[in-house]
């Protein structure tokens, strides 16, 4: 009797780890990098260039197929290892992930305070009649060329704004994002939150210099009157830009954007995956 109860605790056993092994999130961030070398691959296309990163092979128990994650950078682009690092991050959480260039290979410096930059300058060039039609472009691509069915959108700061803009009722299905998770969101607008058509998860600062409380709060009752599923997280300790650039010799920031990065993954997988029936 002991030898089976022995042998039925350790098929429990391997049926948890397997169920890990399928479902790598949850509370487990050794799929997200912030720092080393980025694994993905730049490519052209209609004049936009993407980096496109890929779930690895051996972690092709968790691929979604069909699915993609559209991830829509801060000012700083695809010259930012940081950006780079959290696609592949994606990718390990097993979607493929496109990140466009939104700035024509002209992001914003590292250093804002750089001579000769001039920031409300380089917002008003990339305004959204600028910015639009790159992400519209690169939708097109990913559901004719990459036949992707189902795209959720991961947008940071900057481009927080597209990813409420292109989950808008207004465009057809072929043109649009299916759900979305954005952090510190900057220059969003309240018509771009109202017109919103499917599931929104926010993740805020709670002292970002561009979303003030009272911001916020506006934010999320706009959200509500939606109607549509949504969540908002607030983390303490963080500024604006903490989900892709945040200190990770301050442990609270550290915890933050690791916490804000699961928040981002069972957002897509609860919209875009398998949902979590299947992970203990």
């Amino acid at each position: 009797m002991r030898t089976d109860i022995l042998s039925l605790l350790a098929a429990l056993a391997a049926l948890t780890d397997l169920s890990h092994a399928a479902c790598p999130v949850g509370g487990d961030t050794s799929i997200l990098a912030s720092t080393g070398t980025p694994v993905g691959t730049t490519e052209v296309v209609n004049n936009i260039t993407l980096y496109i990163t890929r779930p690895p092979l051996h972690f092709s128990a968790n691929v979604h197929p069909d699915t993609a994650i559209l991830y829509l950078s801060d000012i700083f682009g695809l010259d930012s290892p940081a950006n780079l690092l959290l696609a592949d991050s994606f990718a390990r959480a097993g979607y493929l992930t496109v990140v466009p260039d939104l700035f024509s290979g002209s992001p914003a410096p590292s250093d804002l305070n750089e001579p000769g930059f001039n920031l409300t300058l380089f917002l008003s060039e990339h305004s959204p009649s600028v910015t639009d039609p790159v992400i519209a472009s690169t939708i097109s691509f990913l559901r004719s060329s990459l036949n992707v069915t189902r795209i959720g959108a991961a947008g940071y700061c900057f481009g927080g704004r597209y990813a409420f803009r292109f989950l808008d009722d207004t465009l057809s299905p072929d043109e649009r994002v299916d759900v979305a998770f954005v952090a510190t969101p900057s220059l969003l607008e309240d018509e771009e939150v109202l017109e919103i058509d499917g599931p929104v998860s926010v993740a805020f600062a709670d002292n970002d210099a561009l979303v003030s409380a009272d911001r916020r709060a506006e934010i999320e009752a706009l959200l509500l009157e939606t109607g549509e599923e949504y969540m908002t997280s607030l983390y303490s300790g963080t500024m604006h830009g903490f989900a892709t650039s945040a200190d990770l010799n301050d442990r609270e920031q550290r915890f933050a954007k690791e916490s804000a990065f699961l928040q981002a993954v069972r957002w897509f997988e609860e919209f875009l995956g398998r949902g979590w029936g299947g992970c203990w």
